[in-house]
């Protein structure tokens, strides 16, 4: 339904769109990407803990690293599976939430959910009470992640769209790091009598206390406004928008250009009818099998180093320095990434992490066994950039945060049997068969993306939905 109750106001509507994409890349402009970004970083933390906090999970006895029963608590791929069955609840069925109530509102309701969850966890004393607040954590992780892809899709001019999306990874990704460096230095002690993974957990929920300082910051999306037929609220946020980057950069704004009518409430049947039914589909089989290599190797990194005969202790130390690692993708993103389509950065980066991880399992040489870990990081983060993006330019404002959470719920749906299978593969055909594993997912990568995958490089929102 298109914004058409009263004369001039779709027109209006969709001048308001133009203005924010006409805007140049200013301090303002880049503060709010950081901003985003910092509340990201919290959730990164939880995350990514996942693989690093595994080790210590086995070490107290509370889990085993290799899987006695499919479905079965005793298993380290029980904790890893219910991060994604929580992060599958959080993108399906709580995605609909941030086009519903607004998108500061759920950025801000999410990070505050998943911290206090995580907090709770870090006191069981049991398989059974981790792996549960573990999947209640998961969903406000969920929510999390499709909120902040949404709002800078939004928020942000077309023309940098994408270098700010890396940017975001960038920071976001400079969390992991930090994780494994807490890790590494916490998880074999028990200080204060309190095991070492505890503390690393309690650690990442302190971002409870930086959220509202974050939120204040953040302006309502414009267009998540105009799409609620909020027209006088969407040209305040607009107008302080242009206000603040005007006076940055001292110099007139460029003029706007009108390139397609803004949109009003959708519902989310509308996903699966044309042009968006080719797109969901498409991205849906990609979520499904991309996940097989992102998180078969980011939550298992210690796991697996084990498994290469590396101890413990030694094998967080690797692990932080293939952690280092995480941002310098990104970081490279940030200078190319609004030159290159999309599409053929996911896809050259998905033949990357067949590659290396193929490399990677043949390794067993530390030296090497680090090289091709940091290279196997880097093109999995390369890849968590383009389709962080790509999926979100995809589908029109109206549904956007919908369309965003079902199709990505289903990379956790895959990351849940993913977590079981790998401990399966790892256990009856060793590191080289839960690489090859890895490997045949990727091909399903590059072929449903470079075979259906869309342009949109340099389009308005607008345009690209229509």
């Amino acid at each position: 339904m298109t914004t058409t109750g009263q004369p001039g106001v779709a027109e209006a509507a969709a001048a308001i769109s133009a203005r924010l994409d006409r805007l140049p890349a200013s301090r303002h402009i880049w503060g709010l990407v950081l901003l985003l970004s910092l509340g990201g970083c919290f959730e990164f933390y939880d995350l990514f803990f996942t693989a690093y906090i595994g080790p210590g999970l086995v070490n107290s006895g509370l889990f085993s690293a290799a899987s006695i029963s499919f479905f079965g608590f005793s298993g380290l791929a029980a904790f890893v599976a219910a991060t994604f069955a929580g992060l599958f609840l959080g993108t399906l069925a709580f995605g609909f939430m941030a086009d519903q109530f607004g998108r500061r509102m759920i950025f801000t309701t999410s990070l505050l959910w998943y911290a206090l969850a995580t907090a709770v966890m870090a006191f069981q004393k049991d398989a059974a009470g981790i792996v549960f607040w573990r999947m209640i954590a998961g969903i406000g992780i969920g929510v999390e992640l499709v909120t902040i892809d949404t709002y800078i899709a939004e928020l942000i001019p077309k023309q940098v769209r994408g270098r700010a999306f890396a940017v975001n990874e960038v920071v976001q990704f400079s969390t992991v790091p930090v994780v494994a460096l807490i890790s590494w230095l916490l998880v074999p002690l028990q200080p204060w009598g309190f095991d070492g993974w505890r503390w690393v957990v309690l650690i990442g929920s302190v971002g409870a206390i930086f959220v509202w300082f974050i939120r204040k910051r953040i302006p309502e999306s414009p267009r998540w406004l105009l799409a609620r037929g909020r027209l006088g609220e969407a040209e305040r946020v607009t107008a302080a928008m242009e206000a603040r980057v005007a006076e940055e950069t001292g110099a007139p704004l460029p003029p706007t250009k009108l390139e397609a009518a803004v949109e009003r409430r959708g519902n989310f049947l509308q996903i699966f009818q044309p042009p968006y039914g080719a797109r969901t589909l498409m991205l849906m089989v990609f979520h499904f099998f991309q996940t097989i290599g992102y998180y078969g190797f980011a939550s298992w990194v210690p796991t697996l180093l084990i498994a290469s005969g590396i101890g413990i202790t030694s094998s967080l130390q690797y692990s932080f320095i293939i952690a280092i690692s995480a941002p310098v993708a990104p970081v490279v993103a940030v200078a190319v990434a609004d030159r290159f389509e999309r599409k053929w950065q996911i896809v050259w980066s998905a033949i990357g992490i067949a590659v290396f991880g193929v490399l990677f399992a043949r390794q067993g040489d530390p030296v090497w066994l680090i090289f091709f870990g940091v290279m196997l990081t880097c093109a999995n983060n390369w890849m968590s950039v383009g389709f962080h993006a790509y999926q979100a330019e995809l589908f029109p404002t109206r549904v956007r945060a919908q369309a965003v959470g079902f199709v990505y719920s289903w990379s956790r749906l895959s990351a849940i049997f993913t977590s079981l299978m790998i401990g399966f593969f790892l256990r009856d055909f060793g590191v080289g068969g839960v690489f090859a594993f890895i490997a045949v997912s990727m091909l399903v990568v590059v072929l449903s993306i470079g075979v259906f995958g869309p342009r949109t490089r340099g389009l308005a929102l607008e345009v690209i939905s229509h």
